[in-house]
């Protein structure tokens, strides 16, 4: 009788597996409508019926359409946001490694189209602007600056700099020409930006 017990215990579906099934559908459809139709035109409905969900079950996880494409862009980019930066007692080299990965997100197909749709987003929906600049920009920068100020008690950078804008000086170079596409952006033009910013911002 026990034998028959745990057979049908492992044939009897994994409430689990199919959620997280039902999750990586609906995170699926949601990258793929968003580079065909654009986040203004993406709707919950769309997204279910892609992911051939009912709509219920997507608001079962995330509150907002906002939500499902965090989850996207999280997915993407392999972190969430603010996560610590790494911190190996070089700063410039730290800093070049984080770049790095951020060029070559910006260089990946699907991190640019899902970018390019919030970016886009952000320009004319106010309620969207502040979701981004709270669960991703602002986190992000909280975790950059917890590094600057790392740097600052080894020596590697001047105290009195304002970290916000040492922020802004290493983010928005790369940001402009990714936007633009005034040029490429590479792991070399990385390097170059890290250290002109320190080369004014030491001690």
């Amino acid at each position: 009788m026990a034998d028959n017990t745990d057979e049908q215990s492992r044939r009897a579906p994994d409430p689990r597996r199919r959620s997280q099934r039902a999750q990586n559908a609906i995170v699926d459809a949601a990258e793929e409508l968003l580079g065909e139709v654009g986040y203004s035109r993406l709707t919950m409905e769309a997204i279910a019926a892609r992911a051939r969900v009912g709509k219920q079950t997507i608001y079962r996880w995330w509150p907002s359409k906002a939500a499902v494409v965090f989850e996207v862009f999280t997915r993407l980019t392999g972190a969430e946001a603010g996560q610590p930066l790494p911190d190996t007692g070089d700063l410039a080299a730290d800093l070049k490694t984080v770049l790095r990965a951020t060029i070559d997100e910006f260089n990946d197909p699907a991190t640019d189209r899902t970018t390019r749709a919030f970016t886009a987003e952000v320009q004319h929906d106010e309620e969207f602007a502040r979701a981004v600049t709270e669960q991703l920009v602002r986190p992000n920068g909280e975790a950059v600056k917890e590094r600057l100020r790392s740097g600052q008690a080894a020596g590697q950078l001047a105290t009195d700099v304002d970290l916000d804008l040492v922020v802004e000086l290493l983010n928005g170079p790369v940001n402009h020409r990714w936007l633009l596409r005034t040029a490429p952006i590479t792991h070399e033009y990385a390097d170059r930006l890290v250290d002109t910013v320190l080369r004014g911002l030491r001690p």
